[in-house]
């Protein structure tokens, strides 16, 4: 199904995005964005979304479509269009049980491989389901994540209700580590805090998530308080 979403923005140096959404249940309708790595003349989907005609032309127009990149096991219910339609290769960690669709064709941290050149996958280990992020290493490092890191600089694509829900129930206007999705992920009696430390590691001045809004500099100290923030007993420790 095609939600609500936007025209394709340009976020870097041959790098886009287009913000949409998605309706969560009967009441609510949250953000859901997709990112797009233009090299040459093919394009890398990362969270793809459904695309309504005219944007899709739009897409079209930017290069072939080349790859798709789930970097989250919980989303993927647009992958089996662009691997149907589009004839690109899917890359996805093995394991995630919520989206099994479209057939993975390659596996994401086999051999190294990377969609694009100047560019990397981060894994994160220990997990309840697999999620990684990507960093393109291009105008000061963009990282592109799924529902791990998010980012709200607004509320916009949120329908009313959800506008009034998320700041309640843990997802205020700034960078966050994603609550829900840190305790579903975090195994029992563990904690994912070390993954975050290492994640802090990579160097980016951006940030794209799967939901939320762009952040167009300073992301690396912004998820560094969030991590912070997220994980507080340890917070002085570095």
């Amino acid at each position: 199904m095609i939600y609500p979403h936007g025209d394709i923005e340009e976020i870097g140096t041959d790098a886009y995005m287009v913000r949409g959404s998605i309706k969560l249940n009967a009441f609510m309708r949250i953000t859901r964005n997709m990112g797009i790595i233009r090299e040459g003349d093919e394009l890398t989907l990362i969270n793809p979304i459904r695309l309504n005609r005219k944007t899709e032309e739009n897409l079209r127009s930017l290069g072939e479509v080349k790859n798709l990149v789930r970097l989250g096991a919980f989303h993927g219910v647009d992958d089996p269009y662009y691997a149907d339609n589009f004839k690109a290769q899917f890359w996805c960690q093995q394991g995630g049980t919520t989206y099994t669709e479209p057939l993975v064709d390659i596996e994401i941290g086999m051999g190294g491989l990377t969609p694009v050149h100047e560019c990397e996958f981060f894994q994160f280990q220990g997990t309840a389901q697999p999620e990684c992020a990507l960093l393109l290493k291009r105008d000061g490092g963009i990282l592109f994540t799924c529902d791990a890191i998010q980012h709200y600089g607004d509320y916009s694509y949120n329908n009313w209700l959800a506008r009034i829900v998320m700041p309640r129930i843990g997802f205020p206007k700034t960078t966050i580590v994603g609550p829900i999705w840190l305790k579903i992920m975090t195994p029992e009696g563990g904690s994912l805090e070390s993954e975050f430390r290492r994640l802090l590691q990579l160097e980016f001045s951006s940030l794209l998530s799967a939901h939320g809004t762009f952040l167009t500099q300073g992301a690396h100290t912004a998820v560094e308080t969030a991590v912070s923030k997220a994980f507080p007993s340890d917070s002085d420790s570095g």
